[in-house]
């Protein structure tokens, strides 16, 4: 047998094997989350991929993808600079807003794409309560995530012999949808954004000079 005939084999093997399903879900939360969700769902309707697999892979991913933002935001704020700014006055304001509605705000941004960039990563970069933080993203990803899977499970197993290979493609669409929601979400939300801005006026900005006293 030549070697790659048993790398074929060995790579449809592991392919077919729940551990390396939930491996590759896992992987895909870190790239599109919502798409892998709705994809995962269909395949577990077609029978490809065992309902704990599936499971178990979203809510890892999606969970350590969460914390991992956080974690981005603490790394920012490691350094003295980071620190420096995370800690001035001018952002006092908003780092107390944050730190009173820790709860309300994280588990409110699961639900609404494009937000839990920014918000996830400031928690981290204010040095917020971490385990407030981590029980709200567990609490809110067990919600997001099931009713995500589970209305396209049912779409899934509804349309099977219907719509067929299309399923894929509606599937794909509804993903690109959210995504195009998140983007502008996160456009309107953005600093220097114009669209859905709160007012015009300048805002006063963070100099070196300011950070230095």
């Amino acid at each position: 047998m030549s070697e790659t005939t048993t790398l074929g084999n060995w790579l449809t093997a592991a392919i077919h094997d729940p551990w390396m399903q939930a491996g590759l879900i896992v992987i895909g939360t870190f790239i599109l989350e919502d798409a892998t969700t709705i994809l995962a769902a269909i395949m577990v309707a077609d029978g490809i991929v065992p309902l704990a697999a599936a499971l178990g892979g979203l809510y890892a991913g999606v969970i350590l993808g969460d914390l991992g933002l956080y974690g981005l935001g603490r790394l920012a704020a490691g350094n003295g600079r980071g620190d420096r700014y995370g800690r001035h006055r001018l952002l006092a304001p908003f780092r107390i807003w944050l730190d009173a509605r820790l709860i309300l705000t994280v588990f409110a941004v699961r639900f609404i794409p494009g937000l839990r960039l920014p918000t996830y990563t400031a928690s981290g970069f204010f040095r917020l309560h971490f385990p407030r933080f981590a029980m709200t993203v567990i609490a809110a990803t067990t919600i997001w995530t099931t009713l995500l899977f589970l209305g396209s499970w049912h779409f899934g197993a509804a349309t099977a012999e219907s719509l067929g290979p299309w399923r894929w493609a509606i599937g794909l669409g509804i993903a690109g949808l959210i995504f195009l929601i998140g983007r502008a979400n996160a456009g309107k939300f953005a600093p220097d954004g114009r669209e859905g801005a709160p007012d015009t006026q300048e805002k006063p900005r963070i100099s070196d000079r300011d950070i230095e006293k």
